[in-house]
């Protein structure tokens, strides 16, 4: 299963969270066809969002910038139907696995902002994709801090904490 909608135009304000935003954070056309719209209650502000420790939401990355809002957090709301909230150190082994699973990470999208991702960035990851790679053996590390609250009705908090990255 491949996710790669990006999120509405209405939230996608790095500036607002990024101290230096990322020449290549903006973004095109969305990358699948659009969905109908969705009647969606307002999401908090990434000031109020909780990772899966209990703590304030840490920034994931602003370079290459990521998250469902392209705020560099990974937060999500119910527009989000692949939950981006798996904070990850990305390495060769995952961007090779999430390519053969149909989801390039690696290759450069100019024309939708996208850099390509490349072993040691941080990527806000689908929930269900982080847990299927980890199920086949291949999961990449995780920065607990910058991990949604939600994530833990995907993945048990045991499992993340046994993959978190090293500081």
């Amino acid at each position: 299963m491949t996710f790669n909608a990006l999120p509405p135009d209405s939230v996608n304000s790095p500036a607002a969270f990024c101290a230096t935003p990322s020449p290549d954070s903006g973004r095109g056309p969305p990358l699948i066809a659009p969905l109908n719209r969705i009647a969606v209650t307002p999401t908090p502000p990434a000031s109020q969002a909780r990772n899966v420790l209990g703590d304030p939401l840490q920034l994931c990355s602003c370079e290459p910038m990521t998250g469902w809002f392209r705020d560099g957090s990974c937060r999500t709301n119910g527009a989000d139907l692949g939950r981006h909230t798996v904070c990850c150190v990305v390495d060769e082994r995952f961007l090779n696995y999430t390519r053969a699973q149909g989801n390039d990470l690696s290759t450069p999208a100019p024309a939708y902002g996208f850099p390509g991702l490349r072993p040691g960035d941080h990527w806000c990851v689908c929930a269900q994709r982080w847990l299927e790679a980890y199920e086949d053996g291949v999961p990449p590390a995780v920065c607990l801090e910058a991990c949604e609250q939600s994530t833990l009705e995907v993945i048990p908090l045991e499992v993340l904490q046994a993959h978190a990255a090293k500081a």
